[in-house]
Parts: C-alpha cells; sequence; structure tokens
C-alpha cells in the first residue's frame, strides 16, 4: 500500500510532491497543511503491518507539518533589533524535503544494488599456481600398510593401567536418619539448611528429605518454621511422644539413592 497525497493542488504519491517542491514548481505556500496532516494521521491509522522505516519518514513530515500549521496559526512577534529575522517556515520544510529525498534516492540505489548481488566481487587476478601433487604407492601392498600400522602401535606408549574403579556412593534413608539423631543428640535442635549442605549430589538432598518425613511420620521430630519462606527447623520429640502402632521400617519406595 503505497500512501498517495490527494490535495487539490495536487494528487499523488509522496515522492512525487517532493520532486515538485525541489523544481519549484509546486508553490508549497497552497498546499493545505491541515488536509496533509490529517491524511498522514488516517493513512497511518488504517496500516495493518506497520515497518518503524516506513512509519519514521512519515512521522518527520507529519512533525514538520504540525510544526508549520502552528507557526501559521500563532503570531510571530517581531524580531528585535540586531537579531536576524528567522527562517520562513515553507523554505526550512524544502530544505528538510530535499535533504529527506536524497536520503531516499541513496536508499534505493544502495536496494538495488543488493538485489542486483553487486555486493559480491569477481576475483580478478587469477588463481595461485599449485603443482599437482598425488600419493605415489607404487610397490606398496595392503600387507606393507598393515605392517606398517602395527610397528607404529608398538613404539606407542601403552595406555595407562587403571587401578581401581570409583564407585558411587550409596545413601540411605536408615544413614541419614541415623545422621540426624546423632546431630539432634549434639543440639536441641539443627537447620534443615545444614543437612542439606552436607549432601554431596542431588540424590543425597532426595535422601536427606525422604529421612527426615520418615522421622516425622515416626513422631521422632517435630518440624517448626519461625516465618514463611524462613528456615526450617528440626526437632526431637520424647519418646513416648510416638504412638504404639507406627510403622518401624522406612518407605519402600525410595528407600536407597547413589550420592
Amino acid at each position: 500500500m503505497t500512501y498517495h497525497v490527494r490535495l487539490d493542488v495536487f494528487e499523488g504519491p509522496l515522492d512525487l510532491l517532493l520532486t515538485l517542491i525541489e523544481r519549484e514548481e509546486l508553490d508549497i505556500t497552497v498546499v493545505s497543511l491541515a488536509k496533509v496532516t490529517g491524511q498522514y494521521l488516517e493513512y497511518i491509522r488504517h496500516l495493518e503491518d506497520v515497518h518503524p522505516e516506513m512509519l519514521a519518514e512519515f512521522l518527520v513530515v507529519a512533525a514538520k507539518l504540525l510544526y508549520i500549521k502552528s507557526v501559521a496559526l500563532l503570531p510571530r512577534p517581531e524580531p528585535a533589533e540586531g537579531e536576524e529575522e528567522e527562517e520562513d517556515v515553507g523554505q526550512d520544510l524544502v530544505r528538510q524535503l530535499q535533504e529527506y529525498r536524497r536520503y531516499r534516492v541513496a536508499a534505493q540505489a544502495l536496494d538495488e544494488r543488493l538485489r542486483a548481488g553487486l555486493r559480491a566481487y569477481v576475483r580478478i587476478a587469477p588463481p595461485p599456481a599449485v603443482e599437482p601433487s598425488s600419493l605415489r604407492l607404487e610397490g606398496v601392498s595392503l600387507e606393507d600398510l598393515l605392517r606398517a600400522a602395527r610397528e607404529a602401535l608398538a613404539v606407542a606408549p601403552p595406555a595407562p593401567e587403571v587401578s581401581e574403579v570409583v564407585s558411587p556412593l550409596v545413601v540411605t534413608v536408615e544413614e541419614q536418619m541415623a545422621l540426624i539423631r546423632h546431630r539432634l543428640q549434639e543440639s536441641p535442635r539443627v537447620a534443615f539448611s545444614s543437612l542439606l549442605r552436607q549432601a554431596l549430589s542431588r540424590e543425597a538432598v532426595i535422601v536427606t528429605l525422604l529421612a527426615i518425613l520418615e522421622m516425622a511420620r515416626r513422631f521422632e521430630v517435630a518440624l517448626h518454621q519461625d516465618e514463611p519462606f524462613g528456615e526450617i527447623w528440626i526437632e526431637a520429640l520424647p519418646s513416648e511422644t510416638a504412638p504404639q502402632a507406627a510403622p518401624s521400617g522406612p518407605p519402600e519406595a525410595g528407600a536407597s539413592a547413589a550420592a
């Protein structure tokens, strides 16, 4: 969709209007600024896909036209003695439109070069001369190549022997429960974050959480949080607090994990 200016003295695309103004074939003072400004705004409102570059071009001209309209409506004060009279707004617009058109012409020229593939340049200098080379294997059989490969491997240093295999440390729920009981014997309550800091892997963190939940289910510990999102404290409960029917075995699922 191409923008067209529709006035009493002119109707056509914006580029043609700029050309006529540059050639002084159209007096800008006879152009209705209110109509041009209104048509700009109406055109922008009906655009479905507004490109930033296109919108910027329209906004520059529309803003200048609005300025000219405001200057034309308001009285201009007389210049004081010794001050130069300000440049006529019509002449200022002509100069800016001419500069705008030069940028448009340069942008179109660059776009045409890009579409024509003129960004690529053919190499003028001849390619460097390269002596042809080939792998000469006259009198060499497959057995000779295998023998040479075996000799090269024979003199290569042997790979280091593996003295031991590092196995992952297995952490069980019962072991973590015993660790928590030991910590509670040393202190009346233990911070949950301190237990997590001792976990060396993600699996150990999960097993530690399962151990705390299992001890809470057995009424061995109580969990407290003084404030929302604050530290979780683990406190030991008296042995008589646990009910008689409470099971003693750890949960079957997730009983152990590799740390």
